[in-house]
């Protein structure tokens, strides 16, 4: 079968609902869990738990709104697809663009973080193994990994959750019992939980990063051409995916913050260490370290993977209008992965592995996924009565939230992300010269 009879099939469904749900964990516990907590940290200090459970709730709005349209509309894409359906071309177009560039800045951000905690667990001192040149290698292996197609890459993604839960489990519980012995409880922590006063703009900063880290049940709709029973198991996938994650979070950052304070924790991650490990070994049980760093890059690795994944799938939906070069909507002949888009993809992702600043990759993550998933919300609004699952508050309240969010992150991210979107219309306008929607 040659690539241009590929180029406008469609991916195979091949994932069942335990399947997407082992995605959107995959894209979840990872960055948001081993690295993004302690972001939220510095900034919230103890009032990081408040922050992840109210960036939790507006996910779980926008995930309701998510899961309503990969049900009607079950297509590679995502919001890029909804909002060309739902709301107007434009409107789709950003959040397609928004996408690209909030997830590839978060696979970035994962690269680097991978390569801090592998650092941590072989302990690499060696002067060309900066975690800029360890995450160049993460990059490429992953990559051809997600090149090769949903089916290996979802039995990859498995094993992955699978350890990466097992420590966060041996974490919490280890933390859990270690806050019970007052001589290992830190009276920088004691002290920061009577003299700490609520901000509420630092609040909703902390919130709006903390936000992101939700944001991988995105893949499962971006995803929905590949998944089996679409109307039945996206919805189900994506509420488990939340749930699970949300639980997950709370518990982590509360043990986290409780063992150590808020500054040394916070600290451990914006110094480029592995911070739940040097918890681990706080509690005077550097085995469990030892096994933490293990899962951060079993995690990290997945979150890489199922971005790649999720990320390469937008853009075949874009090439697919003509809103990016035709070539890299061309599928291998078994259908099975848009090849070029995935190795496009990855090529840019290494580009921003180049910065080697993980708060920058992942302020304007916050900013351009806030974006995009207002675009979702705004879509979920528009749909027919009759496809609508869930009471329009809700996708009325993800709306608000995420606009009113995407306000607080900080001016030079925001002015960077606006820039990006006029940069979008000027590609859009130079290199497209009429666009075509196809028939949905």
């Amino acid at each position: 079968m040659t690539g241009k009879s590929n180029q406008a099939a469609s991916l195979q469904r091949v994932i069942g609902v335990f399947g997407a749900v082992g995605l959107g964990l995959g894209s979840i516990l990872g960055t948001g869990v081993f690295v993004s907590l302690t972001l939220v940290t510095d900034i919230a200090g103890i009032w990081a738990p408040l922050a992840v459970t109210l960036a939790g709730l507006l996910a779980a709005c926008n995930g309701l709104s998510s899961a309503q349209l990969a049900a009607a509309h079950p297509v590679s894409g995502g919001t890029y697809e909804y909002g060309h359906h739902y709301v107007h071309p434009l409107a789709g177009y950003t959040a397609g663009w928004m996408f690209l560039v909030a997830k590839s800045a978060s696979a970035a951000t994962a690269a680097l973080g991978l390569a801090s905690y592998f650092r941590a667990v072989l302990e690499i001192h060696h002067p060309l193994a900066t975690p800029a040149n360890l995450a160049f290698v993460a990059v490429a292996l992953v990559t051809a990994l997600a090149a090769g197609g949903m089916r290996r890459s979802s039995a990859v993604n498995t094993i992955i959750v699978a350890t990466t839960f097992v420590a966060l489990c041996l974490y919490v519980f280890s933390g859990a019992h270690a806050l019970s012995d007052p001589s290992l409880t830190s009276h920088l922590a004691a002290q920061a939980f009577t003299s700490s006063p609520l901000d509420p703009s630092v609040l909703m900063h902390a919130t709006a990063l903390a936000f992101v880290a939700y944001a991988g049940y995105g893949r499962i709709a971006t995803m929905g051409e590949e998944i089996t029973e679409p109307r039945k198991n996206i919805p189900r996938a994506i509420i488990a995916t939340l749930l699970v994650s949300m639980i997950t979070y709370i518990s982590v950052v509360t043990v986290s913050v409780a063992l150590v304070g808020p500054v040394l924790f916070a600290g451990a991650g914006t110094r480029g260490h592995a911070p739940l490990e040097q918890v681990a070994r706080y509690m005077g049980q550097p085995e469990i370290g030892q096994f933490i760093a293990i899962g951060a890059v079993t995690a990290m690795t997945g979150v890489l993977l199922n971005l790649l994944l999720g990320l390469s799938r937008v853009l075949l939906a874009m090439a697919r209008r003509n809103e990016m070069p035709q070539a890299l909507s061309v599928l291998t002949p078994s259908g099975e992965s848009p090849k070029r888009a995935v190795w496009f993809v990855g090529a840019f992702i290494a580009l921003l592995v180049s910065t080697g600043d993980i708060t920058v990759t992942w302020s304007l993550s916050a900013f351009c996924v806030l974006i995009y998933y207002g675009t979702t919300n705004l879509a979920a609004l528009k749909m027919p009565k009759e496809d609508q699952l869930y009471p329009r508050w809700v996708s009325m309240v993800g709306l608000v939230g995420c606009l009113s969010l995407a306000l607080f992150i900080d001016r030079q991210t925001i002015i960077l992300g606006v820039a990006s979107i006029l940069f979008a219309f000027v590609i859009r306008k130079i290199f497209i010269a009429r666009i075509k929607p196809r028939e949905l």
